[in-house]
């Protein structure tokens, strides 16, 4: 089987080496905090001193750290011990402009830097699904793919754009803590109504906004160009509502949006479709 290193063995790191080691692969791993080694150790990972201990003998080498300049920082120690031609695979959420300033000097110097941010809980990564996006050259998106996709239930190769996969990673997680705040509110609505968590939820069993996001991006990038399906005085008149029906409950993202939507009536565009208040 094959020798893989790990750096970074937090809840999702420590998930994916759990999944490595099941199936069988030799894991050299490494942690700054080294408390969170010992778990690991004891199912079979083997422990390591520092960064170049750990990617020596490997065939890959993936990261799950947490920011940019911890990323620098380890790549630096961990280079020593790696092979030529050894990728380094990178699955944290890190800032596209310094992903391909990376990329950049890292290629220059025969370094195989891999951007392979993950859509993955830790559960996730134990189980081996979830999404892994993945950018970088055409040559390396082919040979890696198959050892990438049996971590995960999907890989999406964004193209050789070597920052593409951290804007999407970060785009993603805009709508998770947008779509969060957003189901705050619901529940907002809910407790001014005197309705129940679980029933306030339980819309969300048949109604599916999910899967309409697409169709609303599309909607938002248009928005002010096109006939109005929905006018934007009658989505502010449903914002007052929801508002009005949440009563005292606190709310977190309505008062954002009805503060653009009077903008953007005050700006004229009261008639055009409810999207238009995006363009604020």
């Amino acid at each position: 089987m094959t020798t893989i290193a790990w750096l970074g063995t937090g809840l999702l790191g420590g998930g994916m080496v759990e999944n490595l080691l099941a199936k069988g692969h030799p894991v050299r791993i490494w942690n700054r905090s080294r408390q969170k080694l010992a778990p690991l150790a004891q199912k079979g990972a083997i422990a390591c001193q520092d960064p170049a201990d750990a990617a020596h003998g490997a065939a890959r080498v993936h990261l799950v750290l947490a920011e940019d300049t911890a990323v620098d920082a380890v790549i630096a120690a961990l280079r020593p011990g790696l092979a030529p031609g050894v990728p380094v695979i990178d699955h944290g959420t890190n800032l596209p402009a310094k992903v391909a300033a990376r990329c950049a000097a890292l290629r220059a110097q025969g370094v195989r830097y891999v951007p392979a941010p993950v859509f993955m809980s830790p559960q996730n990564a134990r189980e081996a699904s979830g999404l892994m996006l993945l950018a970088g050259p055409k040559r390396d998106a082919d040979e890696l793919l198959p050892a990438l996709q049996a971590m995960t239930g999907k890989v999406l190769y964004v193209g050789e754009r070597p920052d593409l996969a951290a804007v999407l990673k970060l785009a993603g997680n805009s709508t998770f803590f947008a779509l969060a705040a957003a189901m705050h509110d619901v529940l907002a609505i809910g407790r001014g109504a005197g309705v129940a968590p679980e029933v306030m939820l339980s819309l969300f069993d048949v109604f599916k906004p999910g899967a309409a996001m697409s169709f609303l991006g599309r909607r938002v990038l248009q928005a002010g160009t096109g006939p109005a399906s929905f006018e934007l005085t009658m989505a502010r008149k449903d914002a007052r509502l929801m508002l009005e029906a949440a009563g005292k409950q606190p709310t977190l993202l309505l008062p954002a949006v009805v503060a653009a939507m009077d903008r953007a009536i005050a700006r004229g565009e009261g008639q055009a479709d409810y999207a238009v208040f995006t363009k604020d």
